[in-house]
């Protein structure tokens, strides 16, 4: 508010319009991106609408447009390190592309409850970007109505899909694949597993990765420890493998499971790295940070959710289509918690 006590009007498409010398079509033509703008007159257009504080009204665009600037997230977790980062990477990219971000909580894998979650969703209009990382997500996605634009982040499926399958994933096999390797390559006879339970398939991708290391290199192929997705879990699948003496490399499937068997091996008196390696999975921020710090696997969750948003926006733009694919390339990070197995310090 001013010194008048008078609210300042923010700037309109006719203000830009005016202060750089051309047409309100013309700005619309630029906000747009439409190819048709030189690039002087694109340039002049830009700097009236930084030096204005020009936003653009969703609701004018949709009007404008008969197009609802929007869409729309289901997921059934919104706090797990992957989920809150795969949807940053879309409210990111829908800013971007002033777009506005709902997101739709899934509370219960009930076939009910997720049909009318699913359905308020699409009364909203716009498009549709499903997590589908469990049993509640995977029932949403194979919900939603025909002709609804939607976009699925799924599991590494078990080959390709088709091009009426427009999903986005992380190659989670290879880098659980690669983080098996890595813990071989240290002298470790095999490396014991404590997996995250599977919404699509009875073995998960990474599941399928890990054994896939230990068989191309002829290690033994012990029985996975299912855990949970929190600490909790990684906690009690520790204590039992900490009773092993010949378990000397854990690969966990994700950094919180690797947070809870840190703590399981601490408390049985085995030291890490020095007689236990751990691996995690994911990189989540106090990775890094932990006594030692882990060893994990990268993903980068946050460009999976722009590209997630790109996919979409292509289709409800009625621009080229982006073929699904792995976006997410791992990355292992090497840091304290693994090394040799006794015997090879």
């Amino acid at each position: 508010m001013n010194v008048t006590g008078h609210t300042k009007r923010p700037a309109s498409i006719r203000d830009v319009a005016s202060a750089a010398g051309v047409s309100y079509q013309t700005v619309s033509r630029v906000i747009n991106a439409h190819p048709s703008v030189k690039p002087s007159t694109r340039e002049r257009v830009l700097a009236a609408i930084e030096e204005l504080g020009f936003r653009r009204n969703a609701t004018a665009l949709a009007l404008a447009s008969g197009r609802s600037r929007a869409v729309n997230v289901l997921t059934a977790n919104t706090t797990h390190y992957g989920n809150a980062s795969i949807l940053q990477g879309i409210e990111e990219a829908a800013r971007a592309a002033s777009y506005a971000v709902g997101i739709g909580v899934l509370e219960s894998a009930d076939e009910a409850a997720v049909a009318a979650e699913v359905q308020r969703a699409a009364d909203t209009g716009g498009g549709l970007i499903v997590v589908a990382y469990d049993p509640a997500g995977v029932r949403a996605l194979g919900a939603v109505p025909a002709g609804l634009p939607v976009v699925g982040v799924v599991e590494t499926p078990a080959s390709p899909p088709g091009g009426d399958r427009p999903w986005v994933w992380a190659d989670d096999h290879e880098a659980a694949r690669e983080a098996t390797r890595h813990l071989l390559s240290l002298g470790h006879e095999t490396v014991h597993y404590v997996a995250i339970p599977s919404s699509t398939r009875r073995t998960s991708a990474r599941t399928t990765g890990w054994r896939q290391a230990l068989r191309e290199a002829g290690a033994p192929q012990p029985r996975p420890v299912q855990g949970s997705w929190s600490p909790a879990g990684g906690h009690a699948a520790g204590l039992k493998l900490a009773k092993d003496p010949a378990v000397t490399a854990i690969l966990c499937g994700n950094d919180d499971l690797a947070l809870g068997v840190l703590r399981a091996l601490h408390e049985s008196g085995r030291s890490v790295p020095g007689e236990v390696s751990v691996a995690g999975f994911d990189d989540a921020p106090h990775s890094a940070y932990l006594t030692p710090s882990l060893t994990t696997v990268r993903l980068d969750f946050t460009g999976l959710g722009r590209a997630a948003f790109a996919l979409l926006h292509g289709a409800l733009e009625a621009s080229a289509q982006i073929a699904p694919h792995p976006v997410s390339v791992p990355q292992l990070v090497v840091r304290e918690s693994s090394g040799p197995p006794p015997g090879l310090h």
